[in-house]
C-alpha cells in the first residue's frame, strides 16, 4: 500500500514516541504533533489496511479508506476519552466508517453493485489480527458487566451449556438463567456500542 500521505512526508520517521501507549500517542495528536499521527500509523496502519480490504475488495479504494480514516483521527483526536474506549478500537472503527462509506459511495457512484470477491478460505495475518482486536474488544465489555451475567454468558457461549445445563450447575430456575443471559447480552451490546458510536459520530 502507499506509504504515508497523510500530512507527514514520505521520509521514514523516526520511532521516538515508540515507547509511549496508543492513548498517550492520541493525545500528542491532539496537540498537532505530526509524529504522532505517523506513530500511530505505524502501529495500526497495516491492520486498518486489511480490514478496508476486507469491506472493498479493491486495493486501491482500501488505501483511500485508510487515508481518510487517519486524517479522521488527526482532526477528531481532542475528542478521544480513553475512559470510554481504547485507541485501537476507536481509530479502527474510524477506519471502518470510511470504508462503508466509500461502498456506499461507488454503490451510488455506478448503476451495478459492487461485486464483492469471494471469501477467502484460509484467514490472512490481516483478517487473524482483525478477530483477535474484536475478541479482545469483546472481552474488555464481558468484564464491565455483573459477575452473575458475565458467568452465564461465559458458560453459555464459550462453555457450550445449554440454558437448562445452566440451571443445573448454577443452582438457578431456568428462567433466572434465561433472564441473566438476555439482561447480560443487551448489556454487553450497548457496551460494544458505545466505542462504536463515539466514533461513528464524530
Amino acid at each position: 500500500m502507499r506509504q504515508r500521505t497523510i500530512g507527514v512526508g514520505s521520509a521514514p520517521v523516526a520511532r521516538d514516541l515508540a515507547h509511549l501507549s496508543d492513548e498517550a500517542v492520541v493525545a500528542l495528536a491532539a496537540r498537532s504533533e505530526e509524529t504522532a499521527l505517523a506513530e500511530l500509523y505505524d502501529r495500526f496502519g497495516r491492520i486498518a489496511y486489511g480490514l478496508a480490504l476486507r469491506i472493498l475488495r479493491d486495493p486501491t479504494l482500501a488505501e483511500d479508506a485508510v487515508q481518510e480514516g487517519f486524517l479522521a483521527v488527526w482532526r477528531n483526536a481532542q475528542r478521544f476519552v480513553p475512559e470510554r474506549a481504547k485507541a485501537s478500537t476507536w481509530i479502527l472503527t474510524l477506519v471502518h466508517r470510511r470504508a462503508v462509506d466509500i461502498v456506499r459511495r461507488e454503490q451510488r457512484r455506478r448503476t451495478d453493485s459492487l461485486e464483492l470477491a469471494p471469501e477467502p478460505t484460509t484467514p490472512g495475518a490481516d483478517e487473524n489480527a482483525w478477530l483477535h482486536f474484536e475478541r479482545e474488544r469483546v472481552q474488555t465489555a464481558l468484564k464491565q458487566l455483573p459477575d452473575q451475567q458475565r458467568e452465564a454468558l461465559e458458560l453459555a457461549y464459550y462453555g457450550g451449556f445449554s440454558q437448562s445445563e445452566l440451571a443445573e450447575r448454577l443452582g438457578q430456575p431456568v428462567g433466572t438463567i434465561k433472564s441473566r443471559t438476555f439482561t447480560g447480552l443487551a448489556r454487553l451490546h450497548e457496551l460494544l456500542g458505545e466505542a462504536e458510536e463515539m466514533a461513528w459520530n464524530s
